[in-house]
């Protein structure tokens, strides 16, 4: 039996930066406000404080932040001709289900996606005419610009703390930044961590090369700070755990210390942990949501519960998996190219080279998670002529470390036996004097890489369970072995004593392996309901009370981490809700 609550004015899924943001300002403004959150409540003086947040075990191997794949996961496949099956054991990416969600757990790097993104049809088009682009390419322009977003892209890098160099303020390009990046107002927050000996190394070859290294930007405060809204940070400790860990030091821009406890202290704001939503309900014309149907996952009970406006904030994948159990806007066929809802699915790709220096010691225990010094001159540089090398989109390079963990990070030689007395005594003698150069990789958007619901395989509560049909095509291989000779070149030219090559993943992709917890598409903004599931404002065009936010709304993927437009764009559809929603509820783009 279903238990029906009291109507609010609002009802939040998923409580991580974008439930946080949006729980934040809107209750700011006197709404009541529900947010259901599947995952426990954690916070940093209970859960992540010294010593018991040092357990490589719990955090990385048992994945203690993550989401639970016996309750619910997703079935995989690399084509439609395939049978999709289910993935048992997180790997390629690793969902949060926590209070904070994966903001929880992530590195920190925080990146201003640009026009090259917002605009990638038209410029492409533009600049190499439609045929440049393949057929089963469907990238699209999202209807935003970068102008439109960089107050919130401000907004967001203020509330979480955010360290870098800029590389352009106003048109003037500063030096020490990222000269291709766009411009920006004013400069970060905080300035850049502390660089290590393997960044510095990096950078100089970079800079020998005639590349144009800067420090990575990223939600680990330098130094000691307090936000605008007063959330107070410490100073990064370089402790070395950071990636898949909660912070010792309270220095990782995370919403559990920022909007989220501002939210929690005011009476018109409720959280609900352990709640699991699972249908989006609509009234009889199917023109408006009227509330969140959820399961206690503690005890099995079940509520509706009505609120005049509903915001989907969870994770990416699950955003996109309510819309389809809910049944709100037309599933994707893609062999008859039909439909909105699972289109666009898009994940990354990248390359990485493992360099060994007798007599370097690297100290690999001892950083952040951005401790990483990078460049752009094969991404954001539009002066980078793509034509010779026929693909679309781009890739950043680093060279440094990022929670290179005791039991996980064992770089040995290529050759070196898997097991035994020769490979304990390549661990021992190369841990320290070892160091990465790695490359991430845009992925665009094919017909066939795409989301449905999965007719076989169900979840603990009887739905179907989502499936991902995704393969890396022709563009990302192409874009991958243009990765690995920069970086090769780059690696001997720093005459390492041995070095594990750079390889384009050129090889069916697979879930095991981590790769990068950034996931995107699905529900895809855009300027008409012909071809996006969302409007500009993150609206949903089917449902004008309906708001999905998260990085579920990209028609494509960056090379650059999804963070710093998803809180862009959560700061973005607040202002929109509460400044002209409110006010004359309704469509906020005419279709």
């Amino acid at each position: 039996m279903t238990t029906k609550l009291k109507e609010v004015d609002v009802v939040i899924v998923g409580l991580g930066w974008t439930g946080g943001i949006l729980a934040k300002e809107l209750t700011e403004s006197g709404l009541k406000v529900v947010a259901l959150e599947r995952g426990a409540m954690r916070t940093s003086e209970n859960d992540y404080a010294l010593p018991n947040i040092r357990d490589e075990l719990r955090y990385v191997v048992r994945h203690d932040l993550m989401q639970n794949t016996a309750r619910d996961t997703i079935t995989v496949r690399n084509n439609p001709q395939m049978d999709a099956l289910p993935m048992r054991r997180l790997g390629s990416f690793l969902p949060g289900e926590v209070v904070g969600g994966s903001a929880v757990h992530w590195s920190g790097h925080t990146w201003r996606w640009t026009d090259m993104e917002f605009k990638v049809r038209s410029m492409y088009e533009e600049r190499y005419g439609k045929k440049f682009l393949s057929e089963d390419m469907t990238i699209q322009d999202w209807g935003i610009t970068y102008a439109e977003l960089e107050p919130y892209y401000d907004k967001f890098e203020r509330t979480a703390a955010v360290s870098g160099k800029a590389g352009n303020i106003g048109g003037k390009i500063q030096e020490g930044g990222n000269p291709f990046e766009a411009p920006r107002a004013s400069e970060y927050p905080l300035p850049p961590l502390t660089p290590i000996l393997s960044s510095e190394m990096f950078s100089q070859a970079a800079r020998n090369a005639g590349y144009h290294p800067f420090p990575r930007p990223s939600a680990n405060a330098s130094e000691a700070y307090t936000n605008p809204d007063g959330s107070k940070f410490g100073a990064c400790q370089y402790c070395g755990y950071c990636q898949r860990f909660g912070c010792e030091a309270n220095a990782k821009g995370s919403p559990h210390i920022t909007v989220i406890p501002i939210a929690m202290s005011r009476p018109n704001f409720e959280l609900r942990t352990h709640s699991w939503a699972t249908r989006v309900l609509k009234d009889s014309d199917g023109k408006r949501v009227t509330g969140v149907t959820y399961t206690n996952v503690l005890n099995g009970e079940e509520f509706e519960q009505p609120a005049g406006i509903v915001l989907l904030c969870a994770y990416a994948i699950n955003n996109v998996h309510l819309m389809l159990l809910s049944g709100i806007g037309t599933p994707y066929d893609p062999v008859a190219q039909k439909g909105i809802i699972g289109k666009n699915y898009c994940y990354q790709t990248g390359a990485s080279a493992t360099l060994f220096f007798e007599g370097k010691y690297f100290n690999p225990f001892m950083n952040a998670g951005g401790s990483n010094i990078t460049i752009d001159d094969f991404n954001t540089n539009w002066a980078f002529d793509r034509a010779p090398h026929e693909f679309v989109g781009g890739y950043n390079v680093a060279g440094g470390f990022n929670t290179p963990l005791p039991i996980g990070y064992r770089p040995v030689p290529s050759g070196t036996p898997l097991w035994g007395s020769e490979w304990k005594r390549a661990t021992a003698k190369w841990y320290q004097t070892a160091m990465v150069i790695s490359a991430s990789g845009s992925v665009m958007a094919n017909r066939y890489n795409c989301y449905d619901l999965d007719p076989t395989y169900r979840n603990a509560f009887g739905q179907p369970l989502m499936r991902m049909t995704f393969d890396y095509k022709a563009n990302e291989h192409k874009m991958g072995v243009h990765a690995a000779q920069t970086i090769n070149a780059i690696a001997n030219s720093m005459n390492p004593t041995k070095l594990n090559p750079a390889r384009a993943r050129t090889d069916p992709w697979t879930v095991v392996p981590y790769q990068s917890t950034h996931n995107t598409g699905g529900t895809i903004m855009g300027v008409n309901p012909r071809d996006s599931a969302v409007n500009k404002y993150l609206q949903s065009w089917d449902c004008h009370n309906l708001f999905v936010v998260g990085a579920n709304v990209f028609p494509h993927n960056s090379s650059y981490n999804p963070t710093g437009p998803v809180g862009a764009l959560a700061y973005w559809t607040a202002d929109a809700i509460k400044n002209r929603y409110l006010k004359n509820p309704g469509p906020l783009v005419n279709a």
